[in-house]
């Protein structure tokens, strides 16, 4: 982690550009879209939900070969977001819903990861039509990240509120060696400060060579704000691939590991033999903080041998965990069955050719959940719930 904060750019003002949309039949192929979300009736009471695709469900974010940047490390214009976008994190603001998500560039090999991945920014009044900015807010630059960042990029957001008011980002970056799970900071979504890798300067940054990715910071909701929460005068995140596990901080820049007695990171959630989480799990959106507990949000691959017979092999869906309010790290409740699963073929065709919904992003908005996810490496797509109940949240 860089010593001095990194700012990404300085006092920008950027306007949104357009909406760019593929047409509905491009996705829909006839099938009915208003379709809910596999076995959301038997969700808990703890859990979020259920979700349904909007109606004429299509993606609200796709890949755009207009849109150009000119980038600071290949010194020359590219069509950052041609290829894919996709893995938005989301927040509200002002009343709007902002969303954070992944482009990647048409430099590289066609293989997943070959490319550059930026961050860009996408604004909506009702959460479901976007007007997006017309260049990326985070991106590799010629700053003290560039080590980290370069040539791989700023990949897999999740976002949610300081309790300062400033924008938390949690990201990966991609080096082409090692996945580092990054920290930035924001007071406005489009100027950002980079604070580098989350486990640079804790425990003599014996984990800066660790492979980390995918943080959920822990948060309580106010109204439609999410906010990281203390818990035992402290901030919690999850994180992790394959399995989870636990960090904590005082200032939310800097993570110290939740360790065993040998030194080593505390599992607090593994993957299951036999079910829709059995070779790979990682935390999704920010976490929230209930009347129930915490629930954590997170995705999921089933098994290539095809562990979960309604889902393909290798396909990522979504499942909720319940912890205890006063002990991140006690599992008490957890769903046997995805509650979001690739059904549309936009979910189910794509870079990632299994199929996923990758969820990175969770609001409340207008007395809704909105829940983002990414489509099968390629495109945004939401799930919304209407549930009222009060207790998710407080």
């Amino acid at each position: 982690m860089s010593s001095v904060p990194i700012e990404a750019k300085s006092d920008r003002v950027i306007e949104p550009l357009r909406v760019v949309l593929k047409p509905k039949e491009l996705f829909n192929e006839g099938r009915d879209v208003d379709i809910v979300m596999s076995r959301a009736s038997q969700l808990p009471v703890w859990a979020i939900g259920p979700f349904q695709r909007p109606p004429e469900a299509q993606p609200i974010i796709s890949p755009d070969v207009l849109t150009t940047f000119a980038c600071p490390m290949r010194e020359e214009s590219v069509r950052w977001e041609a290829l894919h976008a996709f893995n938005p994190a989301a927040v509200v603001k002002d009343g709007k819903v902002y969303l954070l998500y992944r482009a990647e560039d048409d430099f590289g090999a066609m293989v997943i990861s070959g490319h550059t991945s930026r961050l860009g920014l996408a604004v909506s009044d009702d959460g479901l039509l976007f007007t997006r900015f017309p260049t990326p807010v985070l991106f590799p630059d010629h700053d003290g990240q560039k080590s980290t960042e370069w040539d791989g990029g700023c990949e897999d957001p999740r976002v949610c509120e300081m309790p300062d008011g400033q924008f938390l980002l949690t990201y990966t970056q991609w080096d082409r060696r090692v996945p580092r799970l990054a920290v930035a900071t924001s007071p406005d979504l489009i100027n950002w400060t980079k604070h580098g890798p989350a486990f640079g300067q804790v425990h003599g940054a014996k984990y800066y060579e660790l492979h980390s990715k995918a943080g959920s910071v822990v948060c309580r909701r106010e109204g439609d704000r999410l906010i990281a929460a203390m818990i035992n005068e402290k901030y919690w995140m999850y994180w992790g691939e394959h399995v989870v596990r636990l960090a904590w901080s005082m200032d939310l820049l800097n993570w110290n590991m939740v360790e065993d007695a040998d030194g080593n990171p505390v599992p607090v959630m593994e993957k299951r033999p036999g079910m829709f989480d059995s070779p790979l799990v990682e935390p999704g959106p920010p976490a929230v903080l209930t009347d129930h507990g915490i629930v954590l949000i997170y995705n999921a691959r089933n098994d290539g041998d095809h562990d979960h017979h309604d889902l393909s092999p290798d396909a990522y869906s979504a499942g909720q965990a319940l912890f205890d309010a006063n002990d991140p790290a006690k599992l008490i409740g957890r769903l046997d069955q995805p509650f979001l699963q690739p059904a549309m073929p936009f979910e189910q065709r794509g870079q990632y050719g299994a199929g996923t919904t990758f969820t990175e992003g969770l609001v409340r908005h207008r007395g809704q959940w909105m829940l983002y996810y990414g489509c099968a490496d390629s495109l945004v797509a939401v799930a919304v719930s209407d549930k009222s109940d009060e207790t998710l949240g407080r």
